[in-house]
């Protein structure tokens, strides 16, 4: 019997991550090819997950497992570690599909994720797959599969949400409905990790300070959809067509855990959603089941400053959750207004960041430096604020303009230089390129980004808060760690 839908990670860690791909980055399990291949499951037809990046396959070995399954429709699901991560990924997929397209002219091809909802047609017209899917997916596939099948000549017209050419012209539906609330525990009830070697992820480094020599098995557990927030450097709505979220029952989520923990041995567990701290009745729900099982989990998750409240932090530790992602952002308050994250002040950042500590609940603190209002000096102030907080961790960006987010399209509307490929919308690549600001280059915000970086994990106060939390052998992690230096194609030393 023929394969129906063959769903695709193309491998990008090299590119995306250079040295830190080694053992340092995570590997996550791609959980929209989970959810979407149990839907199809569920709906009756045959599915496979090609994990090109878990299972370290080159290019050339990804297109020809692809060609070798034959599948009716061969789907390219573009996401990433973090919400912003799609386009970074674009060019591992474009390099898979060429070479599938070399190899088996005319298969069935279609990419989704972030990049491609916020630009259909760019990617339909630049990239190499035949069909290009617009919004959350799954009803998209499902339509386009069951047109594929049921005829030679499928009216892709009957295809909601899908972009594609007709004699040489772009063509484009209307979008699918989404997902209505009431319904996403019965259309996408769980990932299909069956279809999966779990044994193959890992968490992050630091997400095992307690434990470090044990960072698999490991999952990540979507628990909502979308964001109420409308941030202008965050692009995770382009899927959704606007700011908004919806919720799995808290009955499906710790149905899903059990799943993880009694058949995968899986205790280490991130919650992508953009906002897991937020919903009391979703949060509160979730932490009473797995205190109810008693299960011992190490869990993270993303909050903002302006939605953890004191009464949430003694049942999520309880439940297992011993790290908190927080978006600080800037330590200006001047620069998070002009993105619309300063409804909170310098005050209110100490009060939490406080809070969560007492709680002993550990702080991956966020800091963006080059965001539109930033200066030399407002990023020196970042820099110092995140040394005086001296969290657990801190990841360091530097302000891109997303596919999707609104400074994208006011990146475009000014004409700023941005990055040559895809590639370069990564953190962490060689051709890196951040957005300039009025006083400084793209070029001068990266160096300052990667010399923050360095500052933070070798500053003594750091490294003795760690020694005293999480012993010697993670500090001698972090010190091997930060002996990995980033190439940079731009980036420049402001020079005084």
């Amino acid at each position: 019997m023929n394969l129906d839908v063959c769903l695709v990670t193309p491998p990008n860690r090299n590119q995306v991550y250079q040295g830190l791909s080694t053992n340092l980055a995570a590997l996550e399990p791609p959980v929209w090819s989970g959810l979407i291949a149990q839907l199809l499951l569920n709906r009756g037809y045959s599915v496979r997950m090609i994990d090109g990046e878990a299972r370290g396959l080159s290019f050339d070995q990804t297109a020809q497992e692809i060609v070798d399954v034959g599948a009716t429709l061969t789907v390219f699901v573009i996401y990433g570690q973090q919400p912003s991560a799609s386009t970074q990924c674009m060019p591992g997929g474009r390099e898979v599909c060429k070479r599938v397209n070399e190899l088996k002219p005319g298969m069935h091809t279609a990419v989704m994720g972030t990049h491609s909802s916020a630009l259909p047609e760019r990617t339909l017209t630049e990239e190499p797959y035949r069909y290009v899917i617009e919004g959350e997916g799954p009803a998209t596939i499902l339509s386009l599969i069951e047109v594929l099948k049921g005829s030679s000549a499928p009216n892709l017209k009957l295809v909601p949400g899908l972009w594609y050419r007709d004699s040489g012209t772009v063509q484009h539906n209307a979008p699918a409905t989404k997902i209505k609330e009431s319904e996403l525990d019965a259309t996408l009830p769980r990932q299909a990790w069956e279809l999966l070697d779990m044994s193959l992820y890992r968490a992050h480094n630091w997400h095992c300070f307690d434990d470090i020599n044990h960072r698999q098995p490991y999952a990540s557990l979507q628990t909502s959809l979308g964001c109420p927030y409308k941030c202008s450097f965050c692009c995770i709505n382009a899927p959704f067509g606007g700011a908004g979220i919806r919720y799995w029952s808290p009955d499906n989520i710790i149905g899903q855990i059990e799943i993880l923990v009694e058949k995968y041995g899986v205790r280490n567990i991130k919650i992508p959603d953009e906002m897991f701290v937020l919903n009391e009745k979703h949060v509160l729900g979730i932490c009473d089941r797995i205190i109810e099982r008693g299960y011992n989990l190490n869990i993270w998750a993303y909050a903002r400053v302006d939605t953890v409240k004191e009464k949430f932090l003694e049942k999520l530790k309880r439940a297992g959750f011993t790290w908190l992602a927080l978006g600080i952002e800037s330590g200006s308050k001047h620069v998070r207004d002009g993105v619309e994250k300063g409804r909170f002040g310098d005050t209110d950042i100490h009060r939490v960041v406080k809070m969560i500590q007492d709680s002993g609940i550990s702080i991956i603190a966020n800091y963006i430096f080059g965001l539109p209002d930033d200066t030399f000096e407002s990023m020196q102030e970042t820099l110092d604020m995140a040394l005086h907080f001296n969290t657990e961790w801190a990841n360091f960006y530097s302000a891109m303009a997303y596919p999707g987010s609104p400074l994208f399209k006011h990146a475009i509307e000014k004409g700023w230089k941005l990055p040559d490929d895809w590639s370069g919308y990564s953190q962490h690549a060689v051709n890196s390129l951040p957005l300039p600001t009025d006083s400084l280059t793209g070029g001068e915000v990266l160096a300052f980004r990667d010399h923050a970086f360095d500052t933070y994990f070798s500053n003594p106060s750091f490294l003795s808060m760690i020694q005293s939390r999480f012993g010697d052998s993670v500090v001698s992690h972090i010190k091997e760690m930060s002996t990995t230096k980033l190439e940079r194609r731009y980036a420049v030393k402001r020079v005084k």
